[in-house]
């Protein structure tokens, strides 16, 4: 897949970007290129990683804010290009949180036996969807896709989430437009306040994290490697700090390709395993929030 990086558009300077956010570079989509076509990259690296093929997948959950279409999902669309028809295929809308969503859904559908061996996929393309006269989210976003294999096992990788969320919070990170008799009605591009989400994300993070640990009896000390969203380099400092962990435990990725949304983790992930930092046996916090207000963490060994 062809990548361009991202150009400014705007009156700003690498300085004043990387002190505020820790992004040095974003990439974008050429024209054309639509989530699901990143999507199926991503889902072809994971399976050749994880040796298996599309056939052996029973579920298959996307999760996007920049679909290809209103509907049917890019999950289905992803099915198709991957020819991997037959099991269930959707997506989970929860922004920023919804690998996170995504993967929780997926632990729960394995263990309640409604699926053996999923795919999960976190795909975005933001520069659909950005003001590039607003320099406070224009700079922060960027497109990419990440995905994972996760199957039923005698031994648990999973071993606890946290999933939540608080719809009063819905104006502070969104995009508030959508179609109605093939206009578009309202603003199509994306809102951020960025303070508060700011404030909102330090807290719930913390939160998130902590009731995992409880759940799964473990504690800060337990966390090989904290994964959260790439957001922004001061909410993971402020994070780390809060859960009493060094930033040498957390895989920052943020400096590469910014904001990628539902993709930003599972790109962290495959970074870390393929680089060696993260490794088998190490027990690792997965966390992120996004717009709706939606939160969540995962705790599992990898």
């Amino acid at each position: 897949m062809v990548l361009k990086l991202a150009a400014n558009g705007i009156e700003t300077s690498d300085d004043w970007i990387v002190e505020r956010t820790g992004i040095r570079a974003r990439h974008f989509a050429d024209d054309g290129v639509l989530c699901s076509d990143l999507a199926v990259e991503a889902a072809r690296k994971a399976l050749e990683s994880a040796g298996r093929q599309a056939s052996e997948i029973d579920l298959i959950i996307v999760a996007t804010s920049t679909p290809d279409m209103v509907f049917p999902s890019t999950a289905c669309i992803l099915q198709n290009k991957l020819g991997a028809a037959g099991g269930a295929a959707f997506d989970v809308q929860a922004v920023c949180c919804g690998f996170v969503y995504a993967l929780s859904i997926a632990d729960a559908m394995i263990q309640t036996g409604a699926a053996t061996r999923a795919l999960i996929v976190g795909a975005e393309v933001f520069s659909h969807i950005l003001d590039f006269t607003d320099r406070t989210t224009c700079v922060l976003f960027g497109d990419g896709a990440g995905a994972v294999v996760l199957e039923a096992s005698e031994t648990p990788g999973i071993l606890a989430s946290d999933l939540h969320a608080d719809g009063k919070h819905v104006g502070i990170l969104c995009v508030p437009g959508h179609v109605n008799g093939g206009k578009i009605t309202g603003d199509p591009l994306l809102k951020m306040d960025g303070q508060a989400v700011f404030k909102l994300a330090v807290g719930v993070l913390e939160d998130a994290a902590r009731s995992a640990l409880a759940k799964a009896n473990l504690t800060d000390a337990d966390i090989d490697w904290l994964i959260p969203h790439q957001a922004n380099i001061r909410i993971m400092q402020s994070t780390a700090r809060k859960l009493k962990l060094s930033m040498d435990k957390v895989v920052v990725t943020v400096d590469q390709h910014g904001n990628t949304s539902a993709a930003s983790i599972p790109l962290a992930l495959d970074s870390a395993v393929r680089s060696g930092q993260v490794k088998p046996g190490q027990t690792l916090l997965l966390e992120g929030v996004g717009g709706g207000f939606t939160w969540g963490a995962v705790l599992l060994k990898l």
